[in-house]
C-alpha cells in the first residue's frame, strides 16, 4: 500500500471520528436516557478502535493524533462541534487524548500477538485504557483548576452508564471487524489481516 493510500486511510478515520463525536447533535434521538441521565451515543471509541484494527497500531494511532491536533486548531470536530484548547481544561479532555493509544493498542495487539480471539482483547483493552486515562484525567481536572470536590471512585460511578455503552459497541468493533476488513480488501485499503 502506498503512503498516500495510508494518508487517505487515515483521513477517513478522521471524518469517521467527527461523525461519531457528533451523531447525537444531528440525530438527538441517540442520546439514551440511563440511570436519571442522557447518554450521547458517541461513536468516537468505536472508530477509534477500528482505526487500530484496520491501519495497525502505527497508521491507526497516526490518524487518531490528526484528529486531536485538527481539533486542537479549533476546527469543530469534537463533541458538540466544538474545538481548540479549551476542550481540553474541560473534564472530558482525557478521553479525546485517549483515542491515540486506543488505536495503538488495539493495532498493537491485532499485529503483535497470536491469540485465537486477540481482536475480543484487543477493543477490551482499548476501551479500559479510553476509561483508565479518561477518568483520572477528569478527576485530576475536578480536583485541581474545576474546584470539584468529588472523589475518584465517584468520578467512576459517574462514568459506568458510558462505559457501558462503549464497552457494548467495543464488542460490535470486534464483531464487525472481519466483514469490514473484507470491504477494505475489496477496495485495495490497506488493512490488517491478522484475524482468527
Amino acid at each position: 500500500m502506498s503512503r498516500t493510500g495510508k494518508l487517505t486511510a487515515s483521513a477517513m478515520f478522521v471524518g469517521l471520528m467527527t461523525v461519531g463525536a457528533n451523531i447525537s447533535v444531528w440525530l438527538p434521538f441517540l442520546a439514551v436516557p440511563i440511570g436519571g441521565q442522557t447518554v450521547p451515543l458517541s461513536l468516537q471509541p468505536f472508530f477509534a478502535l477500528l482505526a487500530g484494527l484496520l491501519l495497525g497500531y502505527k497508521w491507526g494511532a497516526y490518524s487518531m493524533i490528526c484528529y486531536v491536533l485538527l481539533g486542537l486548531t479549533g476546527l469543530p470536530i469534537f463533541a458538540d462541534l466544538s474545538g481548540g484548547f479549551g476542550v481540553f481544561a474541560g473534564p472530558t479532555g482525557g478521553f479525546l487524548l485517549s483515542f491515540i493509544p486506543i488505536a495503538f493498542i488495539a493495532g498493537f495487539i491485532m499485529e503483535k500477538t497470536s491469540m485465537r480471539y486477540r481482536v475480543f482483547v484487543a477493543v477490551i483493552a482499548g476501551i479500559i485504557v479510553n476509561y483508565l486515562f479518561g477518568v483520572t484525567y477528569m478527576y485530576g481536572a475536578m480536583q485541581l483548576w474545576m474546584g470539584v470536590d468529588i472523589s475518584y471512585l465517584a468520578a467512576w460511578i459517574s462514568m459506568i452508564p458510558f462505559f457501558i455503552k462503549d464497552f457494548c459497541f467495543a464488542i460490535l468493533a470486534a464483531l464487525f471487524y472481519p466483514r469490514v476488513a473484507h470491504a477494505f480488501r475489496k477496495g485495495k485499503v490497506t488493512y490488517n489481516t491478522s484475524f482468527k
